[in-house]
């Protein structure tokens, strides 16, 4: 059964992934940088206003007189706040201008739903806002029957109306009447003491108003300028039901009365003046300032922390910005708005909880958001007056800049990254079709070297061999193994004629002395034949020896143990050997007479010189010497065979060490040789963890084969040992 292969992701596949995921973590490092930046102005921003609010409490501390000019316990007068107001009321009797203070409203007086007469509800609903010196008023009244003012009728007590007291500058109290001849602008009349006729006959036009009905009645939205208020801004209404047409008498009259003994009039608390003024110069852009009292009433405010500007998004969505910002825009949005939502999904503290905090004595700030305005810091400080709190200054600044800023840094990463995607993405791509096409062409070439049938078609590769990458080392590798496979192809292809041609002399010249023994009845001539047949089975012999030696050479090199010899003895020694063993050669040693220690085989040392040497006396011309020398270094140990003679050929010169080759062909005395004596030279080198080489010299007069060896360091005698030894 044939195993299936699981084919996984390209080469370019695997860079694209790895860059991608690099280029992801180096914006979201980016964006965590960005982060810790952010919460760093933040909190400056958050300490700048911090700073802000003491010294405007600064100047504020110890003048509680500024807190005084109204009761701040107003006991006795009911509380009619007028609350602070961002924007003008337009007075069109609607109610969509009071959202941000409807839930203010006071309800008055009480009364009984016809449905379920146990159910009490209010008469009528009061808020008041303040600006720009002027005090709006919006009164929602329920009201079964509204009955109009008559034109013709001179008094103004006999229709549904609006009664408001105030304290005027002289310091008296004055009285005024809104009523309506129908529903839309209201009129406003200053009348005498029993509210029936209006004095001088005219209407106040400083008081517009508008009725609007409504479901379950009707509403009175108007306004009084606060220069008809006096210093103690007493200010009271009332509203009055008149429910007949045909009689016109009043049903009932609901006030915002106050406790018994009082006038007919509440308190509207507004802002202080001079504290207004103290702090008016102490505002900047952005931040919005309020003095509150102990009972957090605003005493003061200035400035506005609302970003009237247009904000970035809207001002980069325009037709003018060009289409790769708005499209880098676009992608932005989507995280703009994630963040917004992290941002309103956030715990955030309530403002009366910082303004309490303050006001018990303990400054403090924190983030805040609203949905209208987004996020802002509000920082409360207190005031104190004699070790005690007197009020607080509070302080609002929008983070739109740091927003802005916020921005500005995410749109710079995801333009980093988009570009930085589309360049990397791009060099990727080119880098490993690149890549990909050069593994192609050496696999190709590498696959077409050999054939069906398992043979070597060449004996290297051209394919990156001239680079000098790790695709380079690869097809040299390839190259150098299909180069040592053609040869050993080439050993095998010529063993089979070589043995041939060198087996069929001997057989030859022992079948022909065989067959001359057979008929001799001669003892001299049989002892000669038999002598030839004798030589030619030590032929085969040796033939066979040699196969056997080549072949089993390296396996038997793996178990051999070494042992730290001095190469200069060996040498010696061995030297003296020759000379007996070839008596008609010269031999001459070359070299250092001192001692020179390596970690080798000795016998197999000997065996490599033993073809060096031969290789030599084949090779030397008659009556020329063949030297053998030693040399050494601090890390190396050379010694070497030299003979005077041809030069080898430069065809050969670099294969001269492999097997089947050999130099030979002129050598009159062709006898056994199958090119394997360097080829044994080189095995038992590299075995010894050292190199071979052939060298031509000067003036091709002659041949060095030199075999260098790792010197053994650690166990070097010292100098006297060495010389003692060398003379021995």
């Amino acid at each position: 059964m044939k195993a299936t292969t699981f084919k996984g992701p390209n080469l370019g596949t695997k860079l694209f992934i790895l860059m991608s995921f690099i280029l992801v973590v180096i914006p979201w490092f980016s964006y965590l940088y960005l982060s810790e930046m952010e919460d760093f102005l933040f909190e400056s921003q958050a300490n700048a206003q911090m700073l802000t609010a003491e010294g405007i409490s600064t100047l504020l501390n110890g003048r509680a007189d500024l807190f005084n000019e109204l009761p701040l316990s107003p006991d006795g007068y009911e509380r009619l706040y007028a609350h602070p107001l961002e924007k003008p009321i337009r007075i069109d009797g609607k109610r969509t201008d009071w959202e941000d203070v409807l839930d203010y409203n006071v309800g008055f007086g009480t009364r009984t739903v016809p449905d379920d007469q146990t159910q009490l509800v209010n008469q009528f609903y009061l808020v008041l806002g303040e600006h720009n010196d002027q005090v709006y008023a919006f009164v929602q009244v329920l009201d079964d029957s509204i009955i109009f003012r008559n034109r013709n009728i001179l008094r103004l007590d006999l229709s549904d109306h609006i009664r408001v007291t105030f304290t005027g500058k002289d310091g008296q109290i004055q009285k005024l009447v809104i009523t309506a001849t129908e529903e839309g602008v209201t009129t406003a009349y200053a009348v005498e003491q029993n509210w029936r006729y209006a004095l001088m006959g005219e209407a106040e036009n400083k008081v517009p108003g508008v009725l609007t009905k409504t479901a379950n009645g009707y509403s009175v939205e108007f306004r009084i300028p606060l220069e008809l208020l006096g210093s103690t801004k007493n200010f009271g209404l009332a509203v009055v039901d008149v429910d007949s047409m045909e009689s016109r008498s009043i049903e009932s009259i609901t006030g915002t009365l106050p406790s018994a003994g009082r006038e007919a009039f509440g308190l509207v608390l507004l802002k202080s003046p001079e504290v207004l003024r103290i702090i008016e110069g102490l505002g900047y852009s952005g931040a919005n300032i309020q003095v509150i009292d102990a009972q957090q009433r605003v005493r003061a405010e200035v400035g506005s922390y609302r970003d009237t500007s247009k904000t970035l998004q809207n001002i980069e969505s325009g037709s003018s910005v060009p289409f790769l910002k708005r499209l880098v825009n676009g992608l932005l949005n989507p995280v703009y708005q994630i963040i917004d939502a992290s941002l309103q999904n956030q715990e955030y503290t309530r403002e009366d909880n910082i303004i309490t905090e303050a006001l018990q004595g303990n400054p403090g700030f924190d983030h805040l958001y609203s949905d209208d305005q987004g996020e802002m810091i509000v920082a409360a400080h207190p005031i104190i007056d004699h070790n005690a709190v007197i009020g607080a200054v509070v302080l609002k600044q929008s983070t739109n800049r740091i927003l802005e800023v916020r921005r500005d840094a995410l749109k710079r990463i995801v333009n980093f990254s988009i570009i930085s995607v589309i360049l990397f993405a791009s060099i990727i791509l080119g880098f490993s079709v690149r890549l990909a096409g050069r593994i192609r062409r050496l696999g190709a070439e590498a696959n077409n070297a050999i054939d069906i049938y398992g043979r070597l078609r060449t004996n290297k590769i051209s394919s990156e061999t001239d680079s000098g990458d790790e695709i380079g080392d690869l097809a040299r590798s390839i190259s150098g193994m299909l180069t040592r496979l053609h040869q050993h192809n080439q050993f095998l292809e010529n063993m089979p004629r070589t043995l041939r041609h060198e087996i069929n002399n001997p057989l030859n010249a022992l079948s022909t002395s065989l067959q001359n023994l057979e008929g001799q009845t001669d003892d001299k001539a049989k002892t000669k034949y038999l002598d030839s047949a004798k030589r030619g089975v030590n032929r085969i012999g040796m033939i066979v020896q040699n196969l056997a030696d080549a072949a089993s050479l390296e396996e038997a090199l793996i178990g051999e143990e070494m042992e730290v010899i001095n190469l200069h003895n060996l040498i010696k020694n061995y030297l003296a050997n020759c000379k007996v063993v070839h008596p008609k050669v010269q031999f001459e040693y070359q070299g250092a007479d001192l001692p020179a220690y390596a970690e080798i085989c000795d016998f197999r040392i000997e065996q490599l010189l033993d073809k060096l040497v031969d290789n030599a006396i084949d090779f030397a011309l008659p009556k020329t010497t063949v030297k053998l020398g030693l040399t050494a270094s601090a890390q190396t140990i050379s010694f070497f065979v030299e003979n005077q003679g041809d030069p080898i050929p430069e065809l050969i010169k670099d294969s001269l060490f492999d097997s089947m080759v050999t130099a030979r062909d002129k050598n009159p005395d062709n006898r056994l040789h199958f090119g394997i004596g360097l080829y044994v030279v080189r095995v038992i080198a590299d075995h010894h963890r050292g190199s071979v080489q052939a060298i031509n010299l000067n003036q091709d007069s002659g041949v060095r084969l030199e075999v260098t060896l790792p010197r053994y360091i650690n166990t070097e005698p010292d100098q006297s040992t060495t010389l003692a030894d060398a003379i021995s």
